[in-house]
């Protein structure tokens, strides 16, 4: 396996009463080029899922799984916000890793 060239962060907060609801149908959750991914809980109900791909052509190529993905698990999440509804997604190149530039 090469090492992931592309990575997406998507901020978002579940509902008390459905963490292990959420965590169950994702875990279910695969996408061809999705090489690693990983989930902080970073507040009470905040959490960050990041996602390590093989390529941003591997992301583009699974967005329709990744917005069904959401359909699934969004009613399970609370609202960030009026303008970013239930999540705040940005990707890009993995331009470091570590200390190391690349």
């Amino acid at each position: 396996m090469t090492a992931p060239k592309f990575m997406n962060v998507v901020r978002f907060k579940l509902k008390p009463e459905c963490i292990d609801q959420y965590f169950e149908v994702h875990g279910k959750f695969i996408c061809e080029g999705l090489s690693d991914r990983y989930i902080a809980q970073t507040g009470e109900d905040s959490y960050c899922f990041v996602g390590l791909w093989e390529s941003k052509e591997a992301l583009v190529s699974a967005r329709p799984k990744m917005i069904a993905h959401l359909d699934e698990v969004r009613g399970f999440m609370k609202e960030l916000s009026p303008e970013l509804g239930v999540t705040d997604p940005v990707s890009g190149d993995i331009v470091a890793y570590g200390a190391e530039r690349l």
